[in-house]
């Protein structure tokens, strides 16, 4: 039949997949970095996710098309729903304490005024394992997430990390010259495998966390997505110097 769907312009699409979150039926999917209208019988054709293109690459269409099949989405979002509760249990079931899955859920938390003192300190940290070499490829917290990779010593030379950086944040931290690895296979692999937002660089300004910044670099190129992504650099004194 002839109805109304939407249309993606790829030459605009720069890849951000805010698309793919602002769609609840799931019709919307990233390949090789760009937004794609996966099937016709998941887009309603209301058009929930124009407002989220940044660059106008949204519009809709009157073409032939298979009926919208709501019953097909509710399915689709059971089984996914079903997936990420089984993966999630497994990985909570049993293995290593320390690099078990685990998530934390800080929603309870009042926003904190920086220019107040508080009696105590509040933890904002949402998962874990935070390792990199430990925690896994796929996981039920980086669906959606906003990715904070960050150097280890950071947390120790910046006084207000958790507020200003873990809060809201998936965290994963490392440190290149101590753990002697490229990081940036599995860094590719969670960014490919996950829908994440955007990632946020935290490193100190000495050379040898360097490594750590490229690897989250080469994974952005590897991994086939355009993610928004940032750089803060702590000095040694605490101070944020970018």
């Amino acid at each position: 039949m002839i109805r109304q769907v939407i249309k993606i312009d790829e030459e605009k699409c720069n890849g951000c997949g805010l698309c793919v979150n602002a769609c609840h039926e799931g019709a919307i999917g990233l390949v090789h970095g760009k937004a794609r209208l996966m099937r016709d019988d998941y887009c309603d054709g209301l058009g929930d996710c124009l407002p989220s293109c940044p660059t106008g690459a949204i519009s809709f269409e009157q073409r032939e098309a298979a009926d919208y099949d709501e019953a097909a989405v509710l399915r689709a979002k059971a089984e996914k729903a079903a997936k990420e509760q089984k993966m999630q249990e497994k990985a909570m079931a049993g293995g290593c304490p320390g690099s078990r899955m685990m998530q934390f859920d800080r929603s309870f938390l009042p926003a904190q005024d920086k220019d107040k003192k508080t009696e105590q300190a509040v933890s904002e940290l949402r998962q874990w394992p935070v390792q990199i070499k430990l925690v896994p490829v796929k996981a039920p917290y980086f669906e959606g997430a906003d990715l904070l990779v960050a150097a280890d010593c950071t947390a120790y030379a910046y006084a207000s990390f958790h507020q200003d950086f873990i809060r809201g944040r998936v965290t994963l931290v490392g440190c290149p010259k101590l753990d002697d690895i490229d990081y940036s296979e599995k860094l590719t692999e969670i960014l490919r495998q996950n829908d994440i937002r955007n990632v946020v660089v935290v490193r100190m300004e000495v050379p040898c966390c360097g490594g750590l910044e490229n690897a989250v670099k080469t994974a952005l190129q590897n991994c086939g997505k355009m993610i928004p992504w940032q750089v803060k650099v702590i000095a040694t004194d605490g101070t944020i110097l970018a």
